[in-house]
């Protein structure tokens, strides 16, 4: 939390904070809570918040995971996720500090598989590692590297025609 983020502290004397991190890279700092809405009146309503991190990578994959599908199911839908693959990973991935990695990735099909193709540097605020993805390579908390050649689990963002 920076020096001038006081939206912790506004959230806590005006509603309450459910979770203000989750275990997952990028997008660690990501509030959840209720707002107590107060009406002259009318009854104090409890109105639910999503607070998003902010860098953008971050916060375009937590949209994703988080915020896409309770708008899905507000709206009535009943799937909700997002629709997965197996891949062949080509280049190698480190977890370090043991959280979910969602690494960006080009998805392509040959020969019938799917592979992955990391969008290059990884870092939450770089912009074109989101612009160029299809997909979100998914790294288990308790997974500590995967090599070129694993398989792996991609959440895919952009069904194109290079990936049916």
């Amino acid at each position: 939390m920076g020096d001038y983020d006081v939206v912790k502290d506004v959230l806590a004397e005006e509603g309450e904070i459910a979770f203000w991190t989750v275990r997952m890279k990028p997008g660690k700092p990501l509030a959840f809570g209720t707002l107590t809405r107060k009406v002259p009146g009318q009854p104090e309503k409890k109105v639910p918040h999503l607070g998003f991190p902010g860098n953008p990578v971050s916060s375009m994959i937590t949209f994703e995971l988080f915020a896409r599908p309770a708008i899905l199911k507000m709206l009535g839908k009943k799937d909700l996720a997002k629709p997965a693959v197996e891949a062949i990973i080509e280049n190698p991935i480190t977890n370090t500090d043991g959280r979910r990695i969602y690494a960006r990735a080009v998805v392509s099909k040959r020969d019938g598989r799917y592979f992955a193709s990391i969008t290059g540097p990884q870092g939450s605020g770089i912009l074109t590692s989101m612009a160029q993805a299809n997909g979100l390579v998914v790294v288990p908390e308790d997974v500590e590297s995967v090599k070129k050649g694993d398989t792996v689990q991609v959440l895919m963002l952009d069904w194109g025609e290079e990936v049916r």
